[in-house]
């Protein structure tokens, strides 16, 4: 125990992790530089200990010449990644990464059940991990926060949730995009989203707050459970057209599915907005220039990366790290008609 005392006040060095490890200094280099020489199981318990012990290493280079701070990890839930916000958010992540001199690598993993997380953060040679949405993931995610803290996730704040979530209003934002349709005089409002997904949830209960508030019914047969794709937004104009369901606007709970539900209207030879306003959520770059331009509600990614940057590099620490909101903005452009 002294030995171990002594060494991290000098700092601890490479034949001190070898003892740690049991292992020989060779193997260690190798372990640390990401070597097929060495078993997985290896390369994770020397990797432990050299975050545990603050020893500087980083993926596939020497630490002498490393002058990054630490190294972030980013993760994508399966089901996000073909939505262009995620790519923005991740421009975000990386730009705070930079400011905080800080390394960031992408896994290719898509986590899909707690032992992909747990293996996840185990096998990383990351100081943590930042996860892009929380999917299916909340319990799992809850799971993993009793034997981790080195994890922030991207999403909503959820009821008996135990990890540090970075997310915006989405409550306050599907409650403003569905006031501005009920003051441009739109009545029959659709929804499109998968309410499964817990901030598309949120969403919705903004949509029907405002509808009720406005004193409009909450029509279920409005709500079109449309995934974060193209396709999917054209089939959910498409199902309700054959159902005959009379519609005169959409908020689409991502711009992806905006901008999708646009193009099965244009199909059907639909004017938006005069015959169908549309309304989208996150102000993705391509909403600026679609046509007609789309009117949706702005999250502040740059914040947003900052935010989940400095929320990871402080979860090491014995002070609780609190989720955090942001702030929705409605932009108004062409698609809604005011």
């Amino acid at each position: 125990m002294a030995d171990e005392e002594d060494s991290t006040k000098r700092g601890i060095r490479l034949e001190d992790l070898a003892e740690l490890a049991q292992v020989s200094t060779a193997t260690v280099s190798r372990a640390l530089n990401d070597s097929r020489l060495v078993r997985n199981e290896t390369k994770r318990r020397i990797w432990k200990l050299a975050r545990q012990h603050q020893y500087p290493f980083r993926p596939q280079m020497p630490a002498i010449l490393s002058g990054a701070v630490a190294t972030i990890a980013i993760a994508i839930p399966a089901g996000n990644r073909a939505d262009p916000f995620f790519m923005e958010l991740i421009g975000g992540v990386g730009e705070a990464a930079r400011e905080a001199e800080c390394d960031l690598i992408i896994s290719h993993v898509a986590p899909r059940n707690f032992d992909d997380l747990s293996e996840l953060i185990s096998s990383s040679r990351a100081e943590g991990v930042i996860f892009l949405g929380q999917s299916f993931l909340h319990e799992r995610f809850n799971r993993l926060a009793a034997i981790e803290s080195r994890f922030v996730v991207w999403g909503a704040d959820l009821p008996g949730q135990k990890y540090c979530s970075v997310g915006s209003d989405n409550i306050r934002g599907g409650r403003r995009a569905t006031a501005h349709l009920i003051r441009l005089g739109r009545k029959r409002i659709a929804f499109f989203g998968d309410t499964e997904e817990p901030e598309i949830m949120q969403r919705y209960s903004g949509y029907v707050q405002a509808l009720e508030e406005a004193g409009l019914e909450a029509d279920t047969n409005l709500v079109a459970p449309v995934h974060f794709e193209v396709e999917s937004a054209e089939e959910g104009v498409e199902r309700l057209l054959a159902q005959g369901t009379e519609f005169d606007a959409i908020f689409g709970a991502s711009d992806l599915i905006a901008l999708g539900a646009i193009r099965g209207l244009l199909r059907h030879n639909m004017r938006v907005p005069e015959d169908v306003s549309v309304v989208g959520y996150d102000d993705v770059l391509l909403a600026r220039y679609s046509h007609p331009a789309l009117t949706t509600i702005s999250q502040d990614m740059a914040k947003a990366g900052r935010l989940l940057v400095s929320k990871l590099m402080n979860s090491n620490g014995t002070q609780e790290i609190r989720s955090e909101r942001l702030p929705t903005e409605l932009i108004v452009r062409e698609s809604c008609g005011a």
